[in-house]
């Protein structure tokens, strides 16, 4: 039984991290070639053939089409929050933003999916979960934020809307498109709570394929009529980067991760993407040469360390009862006075 059993462990264990190393290493690819195509476009390249595939492998599989205008409805809905909403404010805040800084950026929503479906789901978040969101917020604040502000802040300064703290202002921090990233985390963490309504009137894997292509739809027409100049710049490995973010950013990630969110805890799978910036800012400063000073490398690890309370919870608290809770010692077994003590050892030995 459990050598059938045990290899499934670790192939599960790949399926729920594949999601966010592929956003991750995607989010880098396109920051490579955001400067040789147009943000709506890129954006669009990203959604609407990705969904095509995703349908494709659905229909191979013989997953049911949505049936009724509510389950429509439903994927309309999802299409607009978490495709059209998301991807646009991505690929537009992608244009300020560098890629590791701007996944750190998006992936704070985890404490809304988290308090979204702490209100909708009554989905038990715990102590120790709490505890997992917080440290995860602060690893992404010290990734996120200029370090002169963090040093600033510790010094008892703060920055105003049109004053300077060191070379950074508030009104010029805003303009580098973090607070388009931090939409799209809204965008992300509302889209993420919608999937158990969606999935209650269609399939989760056809549902993510439609809201992709209805998704991209608008992006496409927005770029066609505000954007010139899309494709002429790019080149053969601009091209393979697209590829790489479509195929596998989109269709594959967005088709496992919404698969799993169908079926798993929000809280522990949305607590996951906490990964997605590690690997985004570990492959930024490869590819990118991106650096990290070391508080961001700080909040690296406070990110991983959010990442094992947050999942490892329920084991975690198990644990610390049974540390707290000395074991019972059984009680010895009453002797009557009336027997023979040699008939009771032989009793008790099974002779």
């Amino acid at each position: 039984m459990d050598s059938t059993a045990t290899p499934s462990r670790p192939i599960k264990g790949l399926a729920l991290i594949a999601p966010f190393f592929l956003w991750g290493t995607a989010m880098v690819a396109m920051k490579g070639i955001i400067t040789t195509t147009t943000p709506l476009f890129l954006a669009s390249l990203r959604l609407m053939p990705a969904g095509v595939l995703v349908l494709l492998a659905a229909s191979w599989m013989g997953r049911p089409q949505p049936k009724s205008w509510q389950a429509w409805g439903w994927v309309l809905g999802f299409a607009v929050i978490d495709g059209c909403l998301f991807q646009g404010c991505l690929a537009q805040g992608l244009v300020h933003t560098g890629a590791g800084l701007g996944s750190v950026m998006i992936d704070s929503q985890p404490l809304a999916v988290a308090l979204l479906a702490r209100w909708l789901f009554a989905e038990r978040i715990g102590l120790l979960g709490w505890l997992g969101l917080t440290i995860g917020l602060l690893g992404i604040s010290l990734l996120g934020l200029p370090d002169e502000w963090i040093w600033t802040w510790l010094g008892g300064r703060f920055p105003t809307l049109d004053g300077a703290i060191g070379q950074l202002s508030v009104q010029a921090f805003l303009t580098h498109g973090e607070w388009l990233m931090l939409l799209a985390a809204l965008s992300m963490a509302v889209g993420t709570v919608m999937v158990p309504y969606v999935a209650r009137h269609a399939d989760p894997v056809v549902a993510t394929g439609w809201h992709m292509v209805l998704g991209g739809l608008p992006l496409l027409a927005w770029s066609v009529f505000s954007e010139t100049d899309q494709w002429q710049y790019l080149d053969w490995s601009g091209w393979m980067a697209i590829l790489y973010s479509t195929v596998f950013g989109s269709a594959l990630a967005y088709g496992l991760f919404f698969y799993l969110a169908a079926q798993g805890n929000l809280t522990s799978l949305s607590a996951l993407t906490f990964l997605t910036p590690v690997f985004a800012l570990l492959f930024s400063n490869l590819f990118l040469a991106e650096v990290l000073s070391w508080l961001q490398w700080t909040g690296v690890s406070l990110t991983l360390v959010s990442i094992y309370l947050i999942n490892q919870r329920e084991t975690l608290l198990q644990w610390i009862r049974q540390w707290l809770e000395p074991p019972i010692e059984p009680l010895a077994e009453p002797v009557s006075l009336d027997s023979d003590p040699s008939e009771t050892s032989s009793l008790k030995s099974g002779r």
